[in-house]
């Protein structure tokens, strides 16, 4: 049985003025791509640019996590070490795991950026029912504008069977500037292996791009752009996570100080 009341949920849909709720989020600078735009996800027309897009993802999501959404939205967090300061959720959809960095590290600044500011919405309602303290934004994850070095740990969840293979490594290159060195990168989506042999997975949940994601290799992709200490593992076989850091800046020798060369002698006059 679904964990959510889709009754309830239908009629807060009906309840919310859509046009000045996303007016006051969005973002009329940004220029949506066109593999978002013009594309149809979950089998709604106007794919995530919807009302229909945002209150239905909840529901349709929950069956693409297996055996428990929240099970597996924690596991992948676990990787998480110390006390980040700072978390960008990219592609953060609703912020279901937006709100999990959050619970999971209270005093971190946590940001979910999204380019639905119908999903964004969400977020923030979800957010306010729990009494979260959570900063949204409407903007690419690719281009997302903050500035260089300004969090420790990036996370994006089930974002990247949702986008083109040609568009992951701008976004894992916008992921590697973003982060502080020593930074870390937590991507949590379906296990590739298991997508690409099993096909028929792949058309369930009408995905446009989750083929070609599925015959990708997301810790190649990390590798390529930079990342080091990789490490990918499944969680229950279904789902994949992946997670690389920023390397830390070289160490150069430290200038030769005079109380250690006090036995050189010194330089004669011209």
């Amino acid at each position: 049985r679904s964990w959510i009341d889709e009754e309830k949920l239908q009629r807060f849909a009906e309840s919310v003025d859509w046009e000045k709720e996303c007016d006051r989020i969005a973002n009329p600078q940004l220029i949506y791509p066109a593999y978002y735009k013009t594309q149809t996800f979950h089998g709604i027309p106007g794919g995530y640019l919807t009302p229909g897009a945002a209150v239905s993802y909840d529901p349709i999501t929950q069956y693409f996590l297996p055996p428990n959404e929240n099970w597996v939205r924690q596991a992948a967090l676990e990787p998480i070490g110390g006390l980040p300061r700072r978390i960008l959720d990219l592609g953060c959809g609703t912020g279901s795991t937006t709100l999990h960095l959050k619970q999971a590290f209270p005093h971190a600044e946590v940001i979910g950026l999204d380019l639905s500011p119908y999903m964004l919405f969400m977020g923030e309602y979800k957010a306010k029912q729990q009494h979260l303290n959570i900063t949204w934004k409407h903007a690419k994850a690719e281009a997302t504008g903050f500035p260089d070095a300004s969090f420790d740990v990036v996370t994006a969840a089930l974002l990247f069977h949702e986008i083109p293979v040609s568009t992951a490594p701008h976004i894992l290159a916008e992921a590697f500037r973003l982060l502080t060195p020593g930074g870390q990168l937590v991507i949590l989506d379906g296990n590739q292996t298991t997508l690409h042999q099993i096909t028929w997975l792949t058309e369930i949940f009408e995905e446009p791009y989750i083929q070609a994601y599925a015959q990708g290799n997301v810790e190649a992709w990390l590798e390529k752009a930079g990342f080091v200490a990789r490490e990918t593992y499944t969680i229950w076989g279904v789902h994949q996570v992946n997670i690389g850091r920023k390397p830390q800046p070289v160490a150069t020798p430290s200038a030769v100080t005079v109380e250690e060369n006090e036995d050189m002698p010194a330089t004669a006059p011209a």
